[in-house]
């Protein structure tokens, strides 16, 4: 116990001084969200990979899917990697930087604002990340009870209270240069702990050959009356198993605390070797998460699913551990999930601040100021996330938990399409941005109240969320051939910025 407490003391201390260290990089609104439009290839890989993979992949997903799908969840990862990571960064990265940094945008509702010359279409993407973002930051939590009642027998409420007020610290110190280095911290630990955990864990079950065979004699009536079900290429459902992929690989593309990456980096060497190190990140990370989740019918008889969850898989399989392994376990996840909440408090207080106080509810803010009203929004952000995960820990209330679950879906299903076309193709309307952002939200919140009323296939959020990204792709073109044509001076202006 001295042993785990002291690795969490130094965890915390050094994440804290390093928030303090950066505090002269937050000066101005460009130093605090962006770190000065000048960070390298490292950092910037390592913050991209970290806010991805969070407590919510480590030991909601993993635990999930590795159940439902058994090693086949491992393609979850694969595809995180080559397309939420690879693509992501050959798509959007270098034309993201250029034209933001043309348009002077530091946020998405902002750049959906200059691009397309509408204050209320800035105003509605805005209400659409407030809506959205915070459920999904109060999700962050819900990995980390048991862990840490299993490593520290400590109350949830204690960790996450704890876990927020350290974040805070951090960020509202050294703003997104403070961030970034932590992320590459916790990323490079997080790199080391996933292999690690993995060989403790399969060498529980005798190594990877009888673990593997082990798993080949797994028979669960409701999904195959044969065994081997979990062990071949696709598993046993693959259709929902691309949903999956389609849902948390594409939807990076349409996240504000994701694309915000690219606005920071510094050139365009650095995006060339920020693709590969990043790449490289998410293989490893999700691709681990998720091998090793695919094992986690092993410890069938150790978990009661119908009464403690798909949550409760990963923690048992780590229990038997040693001390030291359980406290780099709980430090992994802690890493995972302060980086994400980090990452998601600057993207929600800066587009609250910049895209709807500033000029709308107080005129002629200084950057001083509006960096005070960052600051003061990153608190409330983070204590309106732990009320939340508070009131769905005593209460299980399960609306909070389906709003968490919908919250990825509507994020990326209302900007994925308007920001991919708004970068590439010149006629691109406002009036096609609109009806991706109200189909998009629409969509997700009727599959949170009307589930049962959707088509059996459309019933998963999941799903929803990955028909929302797809139908965006074509909602877009569509709605902009018949139209209101975009200011031909406008569009040139923007597209400027490759020359």
């Amino acid at each position: 116990m001295i042993l785990k407490i002291v690795m969490l003391l130094i965890f915390f201390g050094v994440m804290v001084g390093i928030g303090l260290y950066c505090r002269k990089n937050t000066t101005d609104v460009n130093g605090f969200v962006l770190g000065g439009r000048n960070v390298g290839p490292w950092l910037t890989a390592f913050a991209y990979g970290t806010s991805y993979f969070s407590a919510v992949v480590f030991v909601g997903y993993a635990g999930q899917f590795g159940w439902k799908y058994g090693l086949a969840s491992t393609w979850i990862g694969i595809g995180n990697a080559v397309i939420g990571t690879l693509f992501a960064w050959l798509v959007l990265g270098k034309k993201t930087r250029l034209m933001t940094q043309h348009l002077k945008s530091s946020t998405m509702p902002e750049f959906f604002g200059k691009r397309f010359n509408s204050n209320a279409l800035k105003i509605g993407a805005s209400f659409i990340v407030f809506i959205f973002l915070i459920p999904y930051t109060a999700s962050l939590y819900n990995g980390l009870s048991r862990l840490f009642g299993m490593a520290f027998n400590i109350d949830f409420e204690v960790c996450i209270i704890l876990m927020a007020l350290l974040t805070a610290i951090y960020v509202i110190a050294g703003g997104y240069m403070a961030t970034a280095i932590n992320d590459f911290i916790q990323g490079m630990i997080m790199l080391v702990g996933i292999v690690m955990i993995i060989v403790a864990v399969l060498k529980t079950q005798g190594g990877f050959t009888e673990a593997f065979q082990g798993l080949s004699q797994v028979v669960d009536p409701a999904v195959s009356e044969q065994a081997g079900a979990f062990t071949k290429i696709l598993g046993p459902d693959p259709v929902n198993l691309i949903g999956v992929i389609i849902l948390t690989s594409l939807g990076t593309w349409g996240l504000p605390q994701m694309v915000q990456k690219f606005y920071a980096i510094k050139d365009e060497a650095a995006i060339k070797k920020g693709t590969i190190i990043s790449t490289l990140f998410a293989v490893v990370v999700s691709g681990g998460c998720y091998f090793l989740g695919g094992f986690g019918r092993l410890f069938s008889e150790q978990v009661d699913i119908a009464k403690d969850g798909f949550d409760a898989i990963i923690p048992q399989m780590l229990s038997n551990l040693s001390p030291i392994m359980i406290g780099l376990v709980v430090i992994l996840v802690l890493s995972a999930s302060m980086s994400t909440l980090s990452s998601l408090v600057i993207a929600s207080s800066s587009t609250l601040t910049i895209d709807v106080i500033k000029d709308h509810m107080v005129k002629d803010m200084s950057e001083k100021k509006q960096v005070l009203y960052m600051r003061s929004l990153i608190v409330v952000f983070i204590v309106i996330s732990v009320v939340i995960a508070i009131i769905q820990y005593r209460g299980n209330v399960t609306f909070i938990a389906q709003l968490m679950g919908v919250s990825w879906g509507a994020l990326a299903g209302s900007f994925l399409a308007p920001f991919l076309y708004g970068l590439y193709w010149k006629k691109t309307t406002k009036a096609s941005v609109w009806v991706c952002f109200i189909f998009g939200s629409v969509l997700m919140i009727a599959n949170m109240l009307f589930r049962a009323q959707f088509p059996v296939l459309l019933q998963s959020p999941i799903n929803a969320g990955a028909f929302a990204m797809i139908a965006g792709l074509i909602i877009v073109p569509v709605v902009s051939l018949f139209t209101k044509k975009p200011d031909d001076a406008l569009v040139e202006d923007a597209f400027s910025a490759y020359k």
